[in-house]
């Protein structure tokens, strides 16, 4: 899991991000907060949570920022 505090976004990686081609990537928003990426077989392999800070900011603290 990742953290970028300048987007409030937080990302769950399902697979490990060298696994994932972004080229074939699907992206489904779910709410205006939360969207699935999918690979180009369609399995999930990643969850985006926008507004991350409002959910649980102590585990986004325990995070740290994205690279």
């Amino acid at each position: 899991m990742t953290y970028d505090s300048d987007a409030d976004a937080a990302y769950v990686y399902l697979q490990p991000p060298t696994v994932v081609e972004p080229s074939g990537a699907t992206t489904l928003t779910v709410s205006a907060d939360i969207n699935l990426d999918f690979d180009s077989e369609g399995r999930l392999v990643g969850v985006e949570i926008l507004g991350a800070s409002n959910l649980h900011p102590e585990l986004l603290a325990e995070i740290g920022e994205a690279p």
